[in-house]
């Protein structure tokens, strides 16, 4: 049984036995009598009686061909005729998107024609097939929520990019992104619509009417009176924009929302479906009925329980069945609505998924009696029908459809063979199949069923007015704690059910990471680590491209999952063998980043470009790690570099050439690597202008040859990755600083790696995005807390203002309700401890790759810079996302953790081997939002000290040489709290405004850090060329700063007074703040200075000490003359309070340079 090429006439195996004239009465073994009792059992008549034709002539498998055919054809009807007329439609009888002349924009169409994405302002498009009298009815299966209008045109109607569906006479929308309906007006109409949603679009053309429905939920009628008569026709239509997407379904699959007297734009298949379901009783029956040839008799079996035992007349009566039944199933509708649903049913009886044999049975049988390419395609069928079920059911409050789907697909997945035929062209290739690890949030909170789990809503009171978390602990009342308790135990049963649905998803990844079926080819971990990793790749390639992308939302769940099943692996590993590492140990060796074995793509390294740092520790690599570079490859790397630029102007002129001939509104073949949001692939790009906006993208070189032959992704086979008779695979190049002892399975370690990558492209940005929900509720509970002290300080003889008032109360008393429960779902989705504890772990993990990495010396640059980006965004996710919900400090091992991180920090600020500027930049941003913090800048004071004294020292370099901004900052959160007038946490004269984010670092309580002064002060002093350059360099920048300053603000005080109306650059006055702020932090620094070392200016020994002297005197009399003047430019400017310039005042700079020259007073008469 092997699969055709394409274009082969495939010719169906025939199951008749041959006749043995000399053998009459017995079949196998099985007497004929028997065998006819059997197959009329198995093959009963429509009424279900026995003919007595029958038993006249007994049947056997030479005449059940003949009686097969017979029963099938019975009540079957003519067959489906696709050119069929049918009254009220025009058009091909497969309705499909008209992607040839029937739309407007740039569109990104599906392979089956059914799904499509926006490209473009606002592009629509329509179907194929017309109506114009009936009732008729489709689907449209929403992937995004975004803008969209959804219903019905006519051929007249014409759209632009501005107008769309509903905008134009003879054209009605429904748009569930602004919840209105369109017909060149709009009224408000229906609900809002969220991703995984369906929309029922309905046109009575009997009586003239449009209506919709949401998830089956009728909507209203939204049009009555349309147009109708001659030359008017309908048909189903969509205007989108950039990058929302949907897939329609016309009647080529069972609608899920059908309605009773409306009938689909495509007919479903009704012969083929009476023959596949007479087939699948057929098939019940084998299964219910056995034969017991020691008693002569039939017997009725326990359907859960059958195997095929080989025995020959089950086997010939199933090869019959099948002879008809696998054609059949390789028809979408047929798949769904009679395979998935018989499946479907088997797991119906409750119990794990184990405890259904059967299913495991009938798809050895489909590979044993289908053609392979039936069996493929049936199977793929299948997964897409069981993908498109779980993402588009509701939510129900015991999410009970989502676990049913996902039952299923685990029990297709554990039929090894099904297993490896889905990994290798499926699930990566044909489907999203990341969708199944997602739980979508509902933002219809009362059709998701949480009104019912959690009846009791709460929120927490303990955020002031300012938007800070309050510091007083306000005794609960009884009413708020019964009420806080009733809210945390809906929460805990929501948390239950959704548990239920991720152990699902975890096991399904289980399955995929099984690397111990090796029968029949490759085991199914190598397979998938393949298509991981070219998944990876189409996520970190395209991030300009959002229609490529897969959902942040979906690779957040995606993320804690596996991160839960290599974990499993990881510690099954370690039962097994004692002296790999436990997985709170896991890390990714150093060699992974340098030996070619796993590609990074064209992710940036720690230390530049890869083929630049191949060139420049060739000897570095021979040395430590043993590994050669190929001189001839070295140097084609180095010219595929260089050429880079000039060979995609090439590419993109070759790409336009045959573009330019396609005629106006022609298909444009997408390249293979863009993937649809949407369920498939996306294989057409449609244009009206026919230009396509796509360059195809530059061929990934081959991996880099190093010492032995390296392999591309699709080459590699388990011995490559894991290794084997002394070859390391994965870990070929160990440097001397790495133990021998092996960490865990290479196959382990390459995923852990790209679970990182994965956190880098999008977890962390969505984990940020989701705060808002939060911070929504913190809003609402301080609107309605100062509603009720308005209400409760109205006077009685107000009543109109009182009664508004109490609307107000309801109004966001209700929204508190709706996102009180919304947030519940966040919460155990997305910021629970559990979730809590993989990111710790995954920022563990970094840690100590970082460390591992930093003991190899100069190889370090070749790691990737998303390793230090994940562990400075882990640590900010944890501070800051999953709290109040979970505290970071109850983590284990949480001291030691934020000690580890400042050394990280600490060391590689200004580390050499560093050279991206963003990187660096981001190290120094994470280091001053670290000094910021009491508890984490006390764990920069526990690094050891040498480290600490280079930190130091490293601030005190002279400022001209790098970007000085960020390292003035640290060294003032250092003295704040310390100097002159220098304890506040916001300026005096602002208090009584609302900060924009009361959490910003800069927001934070003054904490110096002592140990770190006396560091600074130890510098200053022994070292003599330090303290001068230094100095010079900080006395040169506060030069600069206060003399831009001054520019600034007399060009601001112009424009003031000029006569006409005058509005100044927001952008000039945010400038014009940065410049006074920088300046009064460089005269705090120039105060720490004075303070700490006051002999680097007054000790006459030093050569120095004058002319730093008098260069200070004289700035701190240029700022004292400028500011200090009655009337002056800077008065005048503080008098105007211009919004953007609130911290320019008087205070903060005057009271800095009191401190200096207090200092210096004091400091004097001590010395004299």
């Amino acid at each position: 049984m092997t699969s055709r090429g394409a274009g082969t006439a495939f010719v169906r195996k025939n199951y008749r036995l041959s006749t043995e004239l000399e053998k009459p009465k017995v079949t196998g073994i099985v007497n004929s009598k028997l065998l006819n009792t059997y197959l009329h059992r198995v093959f009963p008549s429509a009424d279900g009686s026995l003919p007595a034709a029958a038993y006249r002539k007994p049947l056997t498998f030479q005449n059940l061909q003949e009686h097969l055919d017979r029963l099938l054809a019975e009540d079957s009807g003519s067959d489906d005729s696709g050119d069929q007329i049918v009254d009220g439609r025009l058009g091909p009888p497969t309705v499909v998107l008209d992607h040839t002349s029937g739309f407007e924009g740039l569109l990104l169409v599906d392979d089956d024609l059914l799904g499509v994405i926006g490209h473009s302002n606002f592009g629509s498009i329509r179907a194929t097939t017309c109506v114009f009298k009936g009732k008729w009815i489709y689907e449209v299966l929403i992937s995004s929520q975004g803008l969209m209008q959804i219903g019905w045109c006519t051929l007249n109607c014409r759209f632009n990019q501005e107008e769309g569906v509903g905008d134009t006479p003879d054209s009605y929308a429904y748009d569930g992104n602004r919840v209105r309906k369109w017909n060149v007006t709009t009224t408000n109409y229906g609900k809002s619509w969220a991703a995984g949603d369906i929309v029922t679009c309905l046109i009575n053309l009997d009586e003239g009417t449009i209506a919709f429905c949401l998830n089956g939920a009728s909507l209203g009628t939204a049009f009555d009176n349309i147009t109708r008569g001659a030359g008017m026709a309908y048909f189903p239509a969509i205007s989108l924009s950039f990058k929302e997407s949907v897939a329609f379904n016309f009647g080529s699959r069972p609608l899920r929302y059908p309605v009773e007297s409306y009938r689909p734009l495509q007919d479903p298949p009704c012969a083929d479906l009476v023959k596949a379901h007479k087939l699948l009783g057929y098939l019940k029956n084998v299964i219910r009925f056995g034969i017991d040839v020691a008693e002569g008799k039939l017997v009725e079996k326990d359907i859960s329980t059958w195997q095929l035992q080989g025995e020959p007349t089950v086997l010939i009566t199933l090869a019959h069945i099948f002879n008809h039944f696998a054609p059949l199933m390789c028809k979408v509708y047929l798949v769904e609505d009679v395979l998935m649903n018989f499946l479907l049913s088997i797991l119906e009886q409750g119990g794990a998924v184990e405890a259904h044999p059967l299913i495991q049975q009938l798809l050895d049988l489909m590979w044993l009696l289908m053609e392979e390419y039936e069996v493929h395609e049936c199977l793929k069928q299948l997964l897409m029908s069981l993908l498109r079920a779980y993402r588009f059911s509701p939510i129900v409050p015991d999410l009970g459809l989502q676990i049913h789907y996902l039952r299923l697909t685990i029990a297709v997945l554990k039929h090894e063979k099904s297993r490896k035929y889905l990994l290798n062209n499926v699930l990566f290739d044909v489907l999203r199949s990341v969708v199944f690890f997602y739980i979508k949030s509902p933002l219809r909170v009362e059709e998701a069923g949480l009104q019912e789990l959690i009846p009791t809503t709460w929120w927490p009171n303990r955020f002031t007015k300012e938007g800070k978390e309050s510091k007083e602990v306000k005794e609960e009342s009884a009413e708020e704690r019964l009420r806080r308790r009733a809210y945390e135990r809906g929460c805990q049963r929501l948390k239950k059910r959704i548990e239920v649905v991720e152990e699902l998803q975890v096991q399904i990844l289980k399955l995929l990471l099984n690397n111990k079926d090796r029968g029949g080819g490759e085991a199914s971990r190598y397979i998938f680590l393949n298509k991981f990793r070219k998944f990876l790749q189409e996520n970190a390639s395209n991030r300009g491209n959002l229609t490529v992308l897969c959902p942040p939302e979906y690779m957040v769940c995606f993320l804690h999952r596996l991160i839960l099943a290599l974990r499993f692996y990881w510690d099954d590993h370690k039962a097994k063998t004692p002296a790999a590492l436990d997985s709170e140990e896991a890390y990714v060796p150093p060699q992974l980043f340098y030996n070619g074995k796993v590609d990074y793509f064209d992710l940036q390294r720690l230390g530049g470009l890869l083929s630049h740092l191949k060139k420049t520790l060739k000897d570095d690599l021979a040395a430590k790690a043993n590994i050669l570079i190929d001189p001839a490859e070295l140097q084609a790397v180095t010219m595929d570099d260089l050429d880079e630029d000039e060979e995609s102007a090439v590419s993109m002129m070759q790409s336009q050439r045959p573009t330019a001939a396609l005629a106006v509104g022609g298909a444009l073949a997408r390249p293979s690597w863009l993937s649809s949001p949407t369920l498939g692939r996306a294989n057409r790009f449609l244009s009206t202008a026919a230009v396509s906006l796509m360059n195809p993208r530059r061929p990934l070189g081959s991996l880099e040859k190093i010492k032995v032959r390296t392999l591309s992704v699709e080459q590699r086979t388990e011995d490559d990755i894991e290794g084997s008779h002394g070859n390391e695979g994965l870990l070929l190049g160990r440097p001397p600083e790495e133990p021998e002892t092996p960490v865990t399975e290479n196959s382990l370690l390459e995923i852990l790696d790209g679970i990182v990558m994965m956190y880098n492209l999008s977890v962390h940005q969505q984990l940020g995005k989701m705060v808002g929900v939060s911070d929504d509720v913190n809003e609402y509970a301080m609107a309605l807390k100062d509603t009720e002290e308005k209400i409760s300080r109205c006077p009685k003889r107000r009543r109109d203002i009182h009664e508004e008032l109490l609307k107000s109360q309801k109004v966001f008393s209700e929204k508190l309700n709706h996102l009180s429960r919304r947030l519940a779902w966040i919460n155990v989705t997305i910021y629970s401890k559990e979730k809590m504890q993989d990111i710790y772990w995954l920022l563990r993990v970094c840690i100590r790759t970082i460390e591992h990495g930093d003991r190899t010396g100069s190889l370090f640059a070749f790691m990737p810079e998303f390793y230090l980006s994940v562990a400075m965004n882990s640590y900010s996710a944890l501070k800051n996302y999953f709290s109040p919900v979970n505290s970071m400090e109850e983590l284990p091992g949480y001291e030691e953790t934020l000690t580890c991180l400042a050394a990280i920090l600490a060391k590689h600020f200004a580390d050499s081997r560093i050279v991206g500027t963003d990187i660096r930049d981001s190290l120094m941003q994470a280091l001053a939002s670290y000094v910021c913090y009491p508890h984490s800048l006390r764990a920069v004071e526990r690094i050891p000290e040498e480290q600490r004294i280079s930190m130091m020292k490293n601030l005190l370099a002279p400022y001209e040489q790098r970007p000085w901004a960020q390292t003035n900052w640290i060294l003032v959160r250092l003295w704040r709290g310390c100097g002159f007038g220098y304890r506040y946490t916001r300026l005096p004269h602002l208090l009584k405004t609302k900060p924009e984010d009361a959490n910003l670092p800069s927001l934070q309580k003054p904490c110096p850090s002592i140990l770190l002064q006396r560091h600074m002060a130890d510098l200053l002093r022994s070292d003599r060329n330090l303290a001068p350059s230094f100095l010079n360099s900080v006395l040169n920048q506060l030069n600069w700063a206060f003399s831009e300053f001054i520019g600034m603000i007399q060009e601001i005080q112009q424009a003031a007074e000029r006569l006409e109306r005058n509005f100044v650059d927001s952008r000039q006055l945010k400038v014009c703040a940065t410049c006074f702020d920088l300046s009064v932090s460089l005269l705090r620094v120039l105060e720490m200075t004075v303070t700490l070392a006051s002999e680097i200016f007054l000790d006459w020994s030093r050569p120095s000490s004058e002319l730093l002297l008098r260069r200070l005197a004289q700035l701190l009399n240029q700022v004292l003359n400028r500011v200090t003047a009655e009337r002056n430019l800077f008065d005048r400017v503080v008098n105007l309070r211009l919004p953007g310039l609130e911290s320019v005042d008087h205070y903060p700079i005057l009271v800095a340079v009191t401190g200096i020259l207090v200092r210096l007073l004091v400091d004097t008469d001590i010395q004299g």
